[in-house]
């Protein structure tokens, strides 16, 4: 089997069968990013106690590329302490750059980096990664009222 045939297996079981799809209910934050280019809608929610993100979660609707990213998202950054999380989504944001990147911790991430050939669809596959780094922030203190 080719590789591009096995991400898109990665990248279809995600969209089937998405991890982490469902609302937190209590100690979150909640960030809803919308991409009106193409409808993409994701409402991410965060639970981060101590630094660290004990769990995320994710509603919404959209392209397979943009609900599995956000499987996927969820997945990787649960346990990781919030600058771990944020380094994720740097390296996410630069293979979307087309630049090589590996992702040990997470290697499910690589299946979508072929999305970085085709400039309509980054914005889906990086739409979960802004509303975590929104989420983080506002999390922080940071910035307040995020929700969009």
């Amino acid at each position: 089997m080719q590789l591009d045939e096995l991400y898109r297996r990665v990248i279809m079981d995600h969209y089937k069968k998405p991890r982490n799809r469902g609302a937190l209910e209590e100690g979150t934050v909640s960030v809803f990013l919308h991409n009106p280019t193409c409808g993409d809608r994701i409402s991410l929610q965060l639970r981060i106690d101590d630094g660290v993100v004990t769990d995320a979660r994710f509603t919404g609707d959209g392209c397979s590329i943009s609900m599995s990213s956000a499987s996927m998202m969820t997945e990787a950054v649960k346990g990781r302490t919030t600058a771990e999380a944020l380094d994720l989504a740097e390296r996410f944001s630069l293979m979307m750059r087309g630049q090589p990147v590996e992702f040990e911790e997470y290697e499910d991430l690589e299946a979508l980096s072929g999305v970085s050939k085709f400039p309509a669809r980054i914005k889906c596959a990086t739409l979960a990664w802004n509303a975590l780094r929104k989420g983080i922030e506002q999390g922080r203190g940071e910035h307040k009222g995020l929700e969009h």
